[in-house]
Parts: structure tokens; C-alpha cells; sequence
């Protein structure tokens, strides 16, 4: 007989030390979220006291009509009833190609052309893009790590308790993409010129009629009823108008701001859709369809981007 193996000694300092460097990490969690919001504030507010107000005015109206876009295809997910698990993950599947194809042609790549536009430099360009990647995965890794997803006393309860948080963080991720969103209305209204702002408007609206349906049918798989999951898919939909609004400041007080938020947008959705939506639409065994459902989702957003936008 093989004589038994030694406990593993732990130290009392080794659970000190991971208790304060997980105390360190939540600081700066919480003192970047601050940081961000208020750095938004500030460009709403100036948006409201330096801007023009015929400008506002128009920012406004159009990110009203990307909200408006978004309850209207919020509004098709009442119609649809029983749903089985293997439509679920192709529905999961289709929304999160769509916002696969969303951070690439929406918010990547202008926010590359709009850093471009600023710094005058491509690889500087990127370089600013990219840490507002990063800045949008530390935001849905801090969520996921410092947010409670379960009731302290009682736990997840139900089959859907896992994928309900879950989904949550993927609705968040969206709720986060339609600010970038409106604040490319508000920039597109800056000088005032609606050749711009009219059809870029038109494109970003045109794109959340399924936006809005990929959240509520994501709202859908978790046993949310049809009517709750559309109100709450809606008021994913009220940062469009907040978001021209900051946009507006932004584009006249933090230049660099815009392209930052972009890539933050971005970088948020690719982590929710990698880290928790691929593998949700493949626990069941129905990788095909969950695949083949990423891919036309992808396709039709992408579409939506390059031909209206």
C-alpha cells in the first residue's frame, strides 16, 4: 500500500496577501466605473450648457429614433411563445454573431477612423482603440467578479439560475453598445450637417430593429416572460438618447473620448459573447445549430453595417 500523501501546508500570509490583492482589484473596479460616468456626465453637461442648441436638439431627436428602433424590434419578441432549448441557443447563437459583426463594422472600425481622424497616426490610431478594448473587458470581468449574481441567502434557484446571470451580463453587454451608438449620432450632429447625421442615423436605427429583438429573445431563454423580456429589451434602448447627447459633448470637449468609448463598447461584447454566450448555446449539445445561428446573425449585421451604413 502506498503510504498517504502529506497535507499541503498553506501559509495564513498566502490568504492575507490574495485577500488584499482581490481588495486592491475591486478599488480599482470601482474607481474606474466612477472615473467613466463621470467623465460622461461632464460631457452631457456640456453638451446642455456649450452646445449648440439646434444641434442638441437634432442629437437628441435622432437617438430618440435609435430608441424608438430598438422597442420595435423589442416589441416582435411578445409574439413568439414556447420555445424549445435548441431554439433557444440558435437564438442566442443569432444574437451573439450579430453583436460579433456589431463590434467589428460599428465600433472598431470607426472608432480606428475616428482616432485616425485625431491623432493622425495609425498606429497611435490603434493604440487608443484598443486600450478602450481593454478598459471594456475589465469592466464585464470586474462585473462578473465583484457583482453578486445569486441571492446571499438562498443561492440560484431553478434549471435557468446559470444562464440567467449569464444572459444578464450579455444584455449588459448590449445596453453598453447602444451608448457608443448614440454618441456616434451626437457626433454626427456636431457641425450641424445633415447630410451626415440623417443617414448615419438611418443606418444606426435600421440596426437596432434586431438589436432590440436579440435581447429580449436572449431575456426569452432565461424564463423571462415575453411582455417583461420587451419592456426591459426597450430600456436597453434608452442610452441612444442619452448617448447623443454625450456624444455631442464629447465631440467638442474629449475628443479622444469617442473612439475610447467605441473600443470600450466593443471589447465588452466580444468578452461577454466568448466567455459566456458561446459556451451557454453549446452546453446542451446543439453546437451546429447554435453555430449555423452565430453565423447568419453575423451575416445579416454585417450586411446591415456595410450596405446602410
Amino acid at each position: 500500500m502506498s503510504e498517504p500523501s502529506a497535507p499541503v501546508k498553506t501559509s495564513r500570509y498566502s490568504g492575507i496577501n490574495a485577500g488584499k490583492s482581490s481588495k486592491w482589484m475591486a478599488l480599482l473596479f470601482w474607481s474606474t466605473l466612477v472615473g467613466v460616468t463621470a467623465l460622461l456626465l461632464i460631457s452631457g453637461y456640456s453638451a446642455f450648457t456649450g452646445g449648440n442648441r439646434v444641434n442638441l436638439q437634432y442629437a437628441f431627436l435622432g437617438g430618440l429614433c435609435g430608441f424608438g428602433a430598438t422597442a420595435f424590434g423589442s416589441i416582435a419578441a411578445v409574439v413568439l411563445r414556447d420555445i424549445t432549448a435548441r431554439t433557444q441557443d440558435i437564438m442566442l447563437g443569432f444574437a451573439a454573431g450579430m453583436m460579433l459583426a456589431a463590434s467589428s463594422f460599428s465600433l472598431i472600425l470607426p472608432g480606428i477612423e475616428a482616432a485616425q481622424s485625431i491623432c493622425h497616426n495609425k498606429l497611435l490610431a490603434a493604440c487608443v482603440v484598443v486600450s478602450g478594448l481593454g478598459l471594456g473587458v475589465a469592466l464585464m470581468v470586474g462585473l462578473d467578479r465583484f457583482v453578486p449574481h445569486e441571492h446571499l441567502q438562498i443561492g440560484r434557484k431553478g434549471p435557468q439560475a446559470q444562464r440567467f446571470s449569464r444572459v444578464w451580463l450579455f444584455v449588459l453587454a448590449i445596453t453598453l453598445h447602444n451608448l457608443p451608438e448614440g454618441m456616434a449620432i451626437g457626433v454626427s450632429f456636431a457641425n450641424g450637417d445633415m447630410k451626415v447625421g440623417l443617414p448615419l442615423t438611418t443606418a444606426i436605427a435600421i440596426q437596432d430593429i434586431p438589436e432590440g429583438l436579440a435581447v429580449a429573445l436572449a431575456l426569452r431563454v432565461t424564463g423571462i416572460g415575453a411582455l417583461r423580456a420587451a419592456l426591459i429589451a426597450v430600456a436597453s434602448g434608452l442610452m441612444e438618447p442619452l448617448g447623443a447627447v454625450v456624444g455631442l459633448g464629447i465631440s467638442s470637449s474629449f475628443a479622444l473620448g469617442y473612439p475610447v468609448a467605441l473600443g470600450l463598447a466593443a471589447g465588452a461584447m466580444i468578452f461577454v459573447v466568448s466567455h459566456e454566450v458561446i459556451p451557454e448555446t453549446h452546453r446542451n449539445g446543439h453546437e451546429t445549430p447554435a453555430t449555423l445561428g452565430l453565423m447568419l446573425g453575423f451575416g445579416v449585421m454585417m450586411f446591415l453595417d456595410t450596405a446602410l451604413g
